[in-house]
């Protein structure tokens, strides 16, 4: 591969990966424009639809033979489902958050997910890391300490958010290469068609009933692409993860709590008072000592000789 083919791969790399994240960060007005559907309902129309608009894809990019080696493998099969189930619980948490006014803390939870990511890799893979990485986790868990006793307010809208995303993109790299991005999805989604069932079913039993096709067809066509604006940012992100990096990805990936914080204060005009503004400072530094030793790792690694060709 010649420099300028890895200059452009890269470039592609980071346009991928940007907007993917753009996209995610955008995503809480998106949503928004879904009002008066509640989140349970806008979970369950972005299971299916995110199902049916998977089997377009799988149709359209001839996906099916890799599709079917992976239903012929059980083990597979199980993780897949296992990931759907974390995925479920991220989207449904941040459809809750963000249609009760917590943009923000929605923001908090992906600002501090690559340390939670970081710290899951000690706990359950047994990595070692490194001291600034350390004193990342160190700060950020004093960022949470400042918000619940400080601020009063726990924080499980971030911490769910957190939680949910970083074990599933442990089970995704676990799973690699053996499971395509739209593989991966549309199983992610299959597994998850009775839960929207049952959740469609009980919101039709309430009061304000199934608002699909109730507020005029702008609505309904909004509605009818949550399973789009679900799918194609995965699949940018899959994209951009082939091309470039995780040094790149871990200083880019900033950019989703980013948008969410400044949509949620400034847009949405959450509140923001002192003690809060205290937790989101602490967290900011962490990230800061995140990145510094993302940048010098990457340092190191570029001074390692490499082997001759031979």
């Amino acid at each position: 591969m010649t420099p300028e083919t890895t200059r452009a791969t890269q470039t592609a790399g980071v346009a991928y990966a940007g907007a993917a994240y753009l996209l995610w960060g955008v995503l809480p007005l998106y949503f928004l424009l879904l009002v008066p559907t509640g989140p349970w309902e806008v979970v369950a129309w972005r299971v299916l639809l995110s199902f049916v608009f998977c089997l377009l894809l799988l149709t359209v990019t001839r996906g099916w033979a890799p599709f079917g080696v992976i239903l012929r493998q059980p083990k597979l099969l199980g993780w897949t489902a296992l990931a759907g189930l974390l995925i479920y619980i991220n989207w449904q948490v941040f459809l809750i958050g963000t249609l009760s006014d917590n943009v923000v803390e929605t923001s908090l939870g992906y600002f501090i997910n690559p340390i939670t990511t970081v710290l899951l890799g000690v706990f359950v893979l047994k990595e070692r890391i490194r001291r600034l990485q350390w004193a990342a986790i160190a700060i950020a868990a004093i960022a949470v300490v400042v918000i619940i006793v400080a601020y009063g307010d726990f924080p499980w809208i971030a911490l769910s958010l957190t939680a949910s995303f970083g074990v599933y993109g442990l089970i995704k790299k676990k799973i690699g290469p053996a499971v395509d991005a739209v593989s991966g999805l549309t199983l992610e989604s299959f597994w998850l068609i009775p839960i929207a069932v049952v959740q469609l079913i009980v919101v039709a039993t309430t009061p304000a009933g199934i608002t699909m096709g109730g507020h005029g067809w702008v609505h309904a066509v909004l509605l009818a692409f949550a399973g789009v604006a679900t799918a194609v940012p995965l699949l940018l992100f899959a994209a951009g993860t082939r091309r470039i990096n995780l040094t790149v990805i871990g200083m880019i990936q900033f950019i989703t709590p980013v948008m969410q914080f400044v949509i949620g204060v400034a847009v949405l005009d959450e509140p923001m008072p002192p003690e809060r503004w205290a937790g989101f400072v602490i967290v900011w530094i962490a990230i800061g000592v995140f990145v510094i030793d993302l940048l010098i790792a990457a340092r190191r690694g570029r001074r390692i000789p490499q082997p001759e060709r031979v």
